[in-house]
């Protein structure tokens, strides 16, 4: 009868338990492994082997076979090593103590059989947690953000003869936490740059503060030097610190892209170049890696001059930002990894950058201007929240004195995201929440619908922009700490989506 060993297995950032199957037979002495092994699996005989050499286990001269199981699904990582040793010495009659029920192990040997830790690990830690696993031996890692995971235990160790006296209770005072590290606690978190010390820009200071309560992606489109960058980067200050959840998701797709990430209690802020290509912003690869759109889950996409993308690349975004996922298929594998991201846009009015401004002549011709707005197609910009247009600060007519911190602009968003987190059951925004449910819990009066519907005919806007308007408009009425939708948080969501505040005024007035 085979010895049967459980390990995880990762597929994009979900989980599966593998059962490692290891069995002698009579034949040609080797190992064979079988189970859709890839490159770095099948590597693991010969590092498993040498492994065993160099800890004296005596392992039969017979034929090998190790099944991973579930046989269908593509084995491409080599954290499956300690598994293998475990079954293959146990099957060989090295290990004489039972192994523990419930346990599961991960980890890649060296070939003097101490064990390290793969990219993914985090990821395969949460699996096994869902997979009911019970006990985990897995290696020490200077980056693991939680030293305890309820409901399991976890055995850090740092050789197979630490794994193989733990079963004989040699080692029954083996740390089975992580060793203790300083975390980063978010409320002592210093940024950069702070609301307080930006000059004017009240309004999009307000605006910047709706997204952030609601999770709303905003395009800002103003003059050069005019502060789109500056407010963006000032942003994630306003942003309230990700929860124990959200800091597994963060943290588990930074480990299977290969990157760390010290400040995992604060929201992502990723800024791409405009030259990035399609796969490094959505992901890909032979193996498929996560991307710009799945690093920056949980918190802030960037993308500045984003007139400048590659059109094909921007569109590739529409169905991320739908759907807060993205799945990326390739013939080895398909994976899908999360995406839920506030996308903040930043773009010039035209190539020169100076169309409507105060102080600048536009050089640009009409169908120079059309085409560049063009590149930011109109389904990118119908899932575009709220569009803000900015214009240049007089230095020497504003001052900071009367500033708000980014502090006190944190508190209020959070105060307004508890408001959503109650009404929706769950950690879910006013921009994600499902329409249905956004509906049932946001009923307008006869004369609010009157109102929407005659500026809908009016400015033939779309059902997702309608829903969009309503969606801003529940925002601010959980800012400004109201039940209902007020009439006043749908003239400001109305506002906010159209790019000219005058033309708006005209129009709410009329």
């Amino acid at each position: 009868m085979a010895t049967v060993v459980s390990s995880i297995g990762l597929k994009g950032i979900e989980g599966y338990r593998v059962e490692v199957e290891v069995q002698l037979l009579p034949g040609v002495e080797g190992v064979n492994i079988v189970g859709l092994p890839d490159a770095s699996v099948k590597e693991s005989k010969d590092r498993v082997m040498a492994a065993l050499y160099a800890n004296d286990c005596e392992v039969p001269d017979k034929k090998i076979v190790i099944n991973l199981s579930p046989a269908e699904q593509k084995k491409n990582s080599p954290v499956f090593d300690l598994a293998m040793a475990i079954g293959v010495m146990k099957e060989a009659g090295d290990i004489k103590d039972p192994v523990p029920d419930g346990a599961a192990f991960l980890g890649v040997l060296s070939l003097d059989g101490s064990i390290k830790p793969v990219d993914g690990m985090l990821p395969a830690i949460v699996a096994a947690k869902k997979e009911g696993v019970k006990l985990l031996y897995l290696p020490a890692m200077k980056d693991m953000p939680f030293p305890q995971i309820d409901g399991m235990e976890c055995c850090f160790v740092e050789t197979l003869q630490d794994v193989i006296a733990s079963f004989s209770g040699q080692l029954s005072s083996f740390a089975t936490t992580m060793p203790s590290t300083k975390p980063t606690n978010p409320e002592t978190v210093t940024y950069d740059k702070d609301f307080e010390h930006i000059l004017g820009h009240k309004q999009a200071k307000r605006a910047l503060e709706i997204a952030a309560a609601g999770g709303h992606n905003v395009l800002m489109s103003g003059p050069p030097g005019c502060g789109k960058s500056l407010l963006a980067e000032t942003f994630p200050s306003i942003l309230p610190p990700l929860s124990e959840n959200h800091q597994f998701d963060v943290m588990s797709i930074y480990q299977l892209a290969g990157m760390t990430n010290e400040h995992y209690h604060i929201p992502p802020f990723r800024d791409p170049h405009h030259s990035a290509s399609a796969v490094s912003l959505i992901g890909g690869g032979a193996n498929p890696k996560p991307g710009e759109v799945s690093l920056a889950h949980c918190g802030v996409l960037f993308l500045d001059e984003m007139a400048e993308f590659p059109k094909r690349t921007l569109d590739m975004l529409r169905q991320p930002i739908e759907t807060g996922k993205v799945t990326i298929s390739r013939a080895a594998s398909t994976v899908t990894y999360p995406a839920r991201f506030l996308l903040l846009g930043a773009m010039n009015p035209c190539p020169c950058g100076f169309l409507g401004s105060k102080h600048y002549y536009c050089t640009c011709t009409p169908k120079q201007i059309t085409a560049y707005k063009n590149r930011v197609s109109g389904p990118i910009q119908d899932r575009m929240d709220i569009l803000l247009r900015l214009d240049a600060v007089a230095l020497d007519r504003e001052t900071t004195e009367h500033n708000e911190t980014s502090a006190t602009i944190r508190a209020r968003v959070s105060a307004a995201r508890k408001r959503q987190y109650e009404r929706y059951g769950g950690e879910i925004l006013n921009a994600s929440a499902p329409n249905k449910t956004v509906l049932g819990n946001s009923e307008l009066t006869k004369d609010q619908t009157k109102m929407m519907q005659q500026w809908s005919s009016k400015h033939n806007w779309s059902t997702r922009v309608q829903m969009k308007i309503l969606r801003l408009a529940r925002t601010i009425s959980d800012l400004s700490g109201d039940e209902a939708i007020t009439n006043e948080s749908i003239w400001e969501a109305v506002t906010m989506r159209r790019s000219s505040g005058d033309q708006m005024k005209k129009g709410m007035v009329q």
